[in-house]
């Protein structure tokens, strides 16, 4: 087993466990004072994902299914950081931060190729939609922002971490789907 293999298995887990946390501190930095406009949509756009009814993977199979929301979370978060965050405090910064981090192990699991179609996809979900809501609609109207910051706080207060077995199959299964799933 490759070293990047085994390390992904190790904190996968972690990323799974920390999914609702995550959420929370991107919810955080887009009510915090100052982040500019296009950097709210990135991060919109990475929230909104998790809403989405056809994302990369779909959320009920074994081991995987929240694993790709992981993933958008972390390139949303490391495509605000390289854009404008404003004056955060430091502890969102760092947050920030470590999400973005995360990120590097993204790159170094999937090829470039597929690693680059997944960031694309993450930067192009400041364009798109999910429960009726455009990431625009979430930005400019603060009675939709208010409607979509409710269902973020609820799906942190529900979200149940699914197992994850160490199995280097699971990482095969990941990049399939990845592969098959992203736009060329």
């Amino acid at each position: 087993m490759s070293d990047i293999n085994e390390k992904c298995l190790e904190v996968f887990p972690g990323w799974l466990r920390s999914l609702d946390e995550d959420t929370q501190t991107i919810q955080s930095i887009l009510e915090a004072d100052g982040v500019p406009v296009e950097t709210r949509k990135i991060l919109v756009g990475g929230i909104n994902y998790l809403f989405k009814s056809l994302d990369l993977i779909p959320d009920g199979i074994d081991d995987i299914g929240y694993l790709d929301d992981a993933f958008v979370l972390r390139l949303a978060a490391k495509n605000a950081v390289e854009g404008d965050l404003g004056d955060l405090s430091a502890d969102l910064l760092k947050k920030a931060n470590l999400l973005t981090d995360d990120a590097d192990l993204i790159a170094q699991l999937l090829d470039g190729d597929v690693y680059d179609r997944l960031d694309k996809y993450v930067r192009d979900l400041r364009k798109g939609a999910a429960r009726g809501r455009t990431v625009d609609e979430i930005i400019e109207k603060e009675s939709v922002f208010k409607e979509f910051s409710a269902e973020v706080a609820s799906f942190i207060k529900e979200y149940t971490s699914p197992g994850f077995s160490k199995d280097e199959k699971n990482l095969i299964k990941l990049k399939a789907f990845l592969e098959a799933k992203l736009p060329k």
